[in-house]
């Protein structure tokens, strides 16, 4: 989860430019208790923040403002920095505004630029188009398209109103006279971010072809679906568009249970059918899926047709080859087929792309079987909680989560490798999750286990009309988990609460709701799952799975919390720069709300390495000894006009006119101008009343927090004062911090002894007590001895077979030659008797003629030698190898 770092910087503050952005100005100051006299406002979703890059569209009433947060933060700070330092000379000119005689500050005004739009209503939502070049403006009726220039043009000195051009979409479909438009998408497989589909209140899809060059393309839809007529359609060949002529309406069943709430797409990398199935989402509780739902031209990515020529490929296989399958199964699977091979008959037209780009290559839609699909559902909710509420059922948003492009079948045996482009879409799950959104603020997360594919109705034929006499079964969502972000005192009947995208994950998504701001993680169990739907083991599968159930779910914390009084918020919109920070914007009808996050970790799949999760694992954080608080604002209701002149200019202008020239009667015209006016004081002091005990209670917290911040302050003296040694200040005086660094390294040392001599003693103990396998050096050193003594002591082979001819061991010759050396002795011990006896008993005799060369002795002696030293240096050498042996 996000850890939160700060609210509200500086540079989005008054008085700075960048509160410009978010600020009402004068003319349109809301006057809610005003629509006592006008139609209440109808509610709905407010996406009032676009995004492109740093850059931010804001819509402020009729107005759309463009700011570059880079550079008003820059700027703010620069500004700020110089006027600390003595740079800046304020000034007062004659028209009681202030300047600077700083060049740069005086340039204010850069980086901020107001857009005028001929919009006649209140603008609800901002959609930015993929690449960035369009911006969809709606209000509650109308849609209107803004072609954005370069950022270079909003850059110039110019505080006057910047007019692009708009134009008008559906200038006779999208009218107050029809239905709303609950929703606004840009077809993720549109030919340059050009295919706009809209989708209005009563239930009409329509997809748009958006060119500058033909203005016939903002007039007319390329393809119009009226769900309702899809819903009862029965063959394909029947008109299921929209009737032009029928602007009253009766009460239907379909009114009541067709009424959309909201549609959207998953994203462009999503695999499989994803990309092109539009899920849409009813107030009544119902959920719908829309699948191949195509512009005439579109855009796949590189590895979408691949990957769906081979599914049906396999598809239309396995149904020939099973004996069991249905008419139904063969018919969608010859369809599916008849699909894919008009496809494979074109020719793409390539388009040129950007240096470094993939190309762009453009498809048309497929004539068969048909242009407009199949409505799926309403889908079947299992597992779903039997205790819901009506305001559970109530739907307000939708939010799907494509399953991920596996491309590891299709590229299997080639040497190249794809580039999918985004590395977040290498990990996630390979089913479609499906969020929804209640009044109530009950998130319900749901799995799509079998798969929405393309279908169509089958076509007018007597003999399928007799196979499709039975109807098919509904498809399903399972409900794998339902958690409340709202507390039931913050449940308000008009809200409107509405999903918006994580930058960082695509398992991850933030609701904004009338209590504030939540961010919701899927990460938990997302990983998990996916691991043991890719495994190839079986066993135990199904208890891992009710361990996962049951286990920890999806992780929600809330980011922000909105004050009572405060208008709604608009969709945060998540913000990842390394300019700016990692940070969720949205706005009230008056001030930004920013929540800045630390710098974001990227998801580790269970998957990888402990060497890559080390790798990417955070550094330890100092303590922070801080809590960050959001900014307060005060109540609208303090800077809100009061209503009461215009009510009496309202009276002085009416029928009760005279009443004003005549003195005051006792009469029912008095009675009912009284009564008014009290209606009109009441609902202004119970706002002021409000705002008044809301700024009351604001006092008493920020008191209570100053005694918390005094008391984290003297925590944090009495640290510092502990490691300078101020703490322990005696009669003698303070300790020098020479002394207590001495005393802190003798302690450490002591330490240290203490633990290696404990360390010691637990390494010989489990030497002792713990029998382990031999090690292979272990092992090399008992081949060795084994060895040695068998060179010694003979193997037991060698003295079982004594027949067997051995070469000699040392230690045999050297008691050979011990035993040459004894007879040597002795022999000539005895020629010495010999002699002497020989000279005492007769004369002497001449020696026996033994001639022996001196050479020949001296060699026969050094050999003798050299055996004698040899052996008795091998001898000595086994001694001290037994001797150690035997230590060891």
């Amino acid at each position: 989860m996000p850890k939160i770092k700060s609210f509200a910087p500086s540079w989005l503050n008054e008085p700075s430019p960048g509160h410009k952005l978010f600020s009402q100005s004068s003319d349109d100051v809301r006057i809610p208790a005003g629509m006592h006299y006008g139609k209440k406002p109808k509610p709905g979703p407010r996406r009032t923040i676009a995004r492109r890059g740093t850059e931010v569209f804001v819509a402020v009433g009729k107005q759309v403002r463009w700011g570059d947060l880079a550079y008003l933060k820059e700027s703010w700070e620069t500004k700020h920095a110089r006027s600390s330092s003595g740079f800046l000379i304020k000034r007062e000119s004659s028209d009681d505004s202030f300047g600077y005689d700083d060049e740069h500050a005086a340039t204010e005004t850069e980086g901020y630029r107001t857009i005028k739009t001929p919009v006649a209503d209140d603008i609800r939502q901002l959609v930015m188009s993929p690449n960035q070049d369009l911006l969809a403006v709606l209000t509650s009726h109308t849609v209107h398209i803004c072609i954005l220039p370069d950022s270079s043009h909003l850059y110039a000195r110019d505080a006057t109103p910047f007019k692009p051009k708009f134009w008008t979409l559906g200038p006779t479909t999208h009218v107050t006279s029809r239905s709303a438009v609950v929703s606004a998408l840009w077809h993720p497989l549109g030919v340059n971010g050009t295919a706009l589909v809209t989708i209005t209140e009563d239930a009409v899809v329509r997809v748009w072809e958006l060119s500058t060059a033909d203005r016939w393309t903002f007039d007319a839809a390329t393809l119009a679906i009226d769900l309702k007529r899809l819903a009862d359609g029965t063959y394909l060949d029947q008109d299921f568009g929209t009737s032009v002529s029928a602007t009253n309406k009766g009460f239907s069943p379909d009114a009541f249970d067709m009424e959309v709430a909201a549609a959207c797409f998953p994203t462009r990398s999503s695999g499989g059918w994803s990309p092109m199935t539009l899920w849409v989402a009813m107030a009544a509780g119902d959920v719908y899926a829309l699948c191949p739902l195509l512009p005439q031209r579109w855009a796949p990515p590189p590895t979408l047709i691949p990957s769906l020529s081979v599914s049906i490929v396999a598809k239309v296989a396995a149904t020939e080859d099973d004996p069991e399958a249905s008419a139904e199964a063969r018919l969608l699977a010859q369809q599916q087929l008849d699909w894919m091979s008009d496809l494979d008959n074109q020719e793409p037209k390539i388009l040129e792309s950007a240096l470094g780009e993939n190309v762009t290559e453009v498809y048309t839609r497929p004539a068969r079987p048909g242009a407009i699909p199949k409505l799926q559902g309403p889908f079947e909710f299992e597992l779903n909680p039997e205790d819901e509420q009506d305001d559970e059922v109530e739907l307000k948003d939708i939010y799907a989560i494509g399953e991920k492009a596996s491309v590891a079948d299709l590229m299997m045996g080639e040497e190249e490798e794809l580039d999918l482009g985004d590395a977040d879409d290498e990990f996630g799950l390979s089913l479609t999750v499906i969020c929804l959104l209640s009044t109530s603020g009950q998130v319900k997360i749901c799995l799509d286990t079998e798969g929405v594919e393309a279908q169509w109705l089958p076509p007018r034929s007597k003999h399928r009309t007799r196979l499709f006499s039975a109807p098919p079964p509904s498809p399903s969502l399972l409900t794998l988990q339902t958690f409340d972000t709202l507390k039931p005192v913050e449940v308000m009947p008009e809200s409107w609460p509405m999903f918006s995208q994580d930058v960082t994950s695509r398992h991850a998504f933030y609701i904004t709701h009338p209590a504030g701001i939540t961010h919701v993680s899927l990460a938990p169990w997302a990983f998990r799952l996916e691991s043991e739907l890719q495994g190839d083991s079986d066993a135990g599968a199904e208890f891992r799975i009710d361990l996962l159930a049951k286990g920890q779910g999806s992780e929600r914390e809330r980011i922000y919390t909105q004050a009572r009084g405060q208008s709604s918020l608009a969709a945060a919109t998540a913000i990842s720069d390394p300019d700016l920070g990692h940070f969720v914007l949205s706005a009230t009808h008056h001030n930004p709300v920013v929540v800045f996050f630390d710098t974001p970790v990227r998801d580790v799949s269970p998957r990888e390495s402990p060497a890559a999760i080390a790798e990417h694992s955070e550094m330890p954080q100092p303590e922070v000894g801080w809590e960050p608080r959001p900014l307060f604002h005060a109540s609208e209701a303090l800077d809100r006009r009061s209503e009461l002149p215009s009510w009496i200019d309202h009276l002085k202008t009416g029928k009760r006119r005279p009443l004003f020239q005549q003195e005051l009667r006792l009469s029912m015209a008095t009675l009912e101008l009284f009564t008014d006016g009290h209606k009109v004081v009441s609902n202004e002091v119970e706002h002021i009343n409000d705002a008044v005990a809301e700024l009351f209670r604001k006092c008493q917290s920020l008191q209570s927090e100053l005694r918390e911040q005094i008391v984290k302050a003297n925590e944090v003296k009495h640290k510092i004062d502990r490691t300078t040694g101020e703490d322990s200040a005696d009669d003698d005086g303070p300790v020098s911090q020479d002394e207590l660094a001495r005393d802190r390294l003798r302690i450490v040392r002591e330490r240290q002894e203490e633990l290696a001599s404990r360390m010691e003693k637990l390494k010989r103990k489990l030497g002792r007590a713990t029998s382990r396998e031999l090690s292979d050096k272990e092992r090399a050193w008992a081949e060795e001895v084994r060895a040695l003594g068998d060179s010694i002591l003979g193997s037991e082979a060698d003295q079982a077979s004594k027949a067997t001819p051995r070469t000699k061991q040392a230690w045999k010759r050297f008691d050979e030659v011990k035993a040459l050396k004894d007879a040597l002795f002795v022999q000539a011990e005895q020629l010495q008797r010999v002699r002497v006896g020989t000279d005492n008993d007769t004369p002497a005799s001449p020696v026996p003629n033994l001639k022996i060369p001196l050479e020949l002795r001296r060699q026969k002696m050094t050999q003798i030698i050299g055996m004698l030293d040899r052996e008795s240096a091998l001898v000595d050498a086994v001694k001290a190898r037994l001797e150690r042996l035997s230590v060891g």
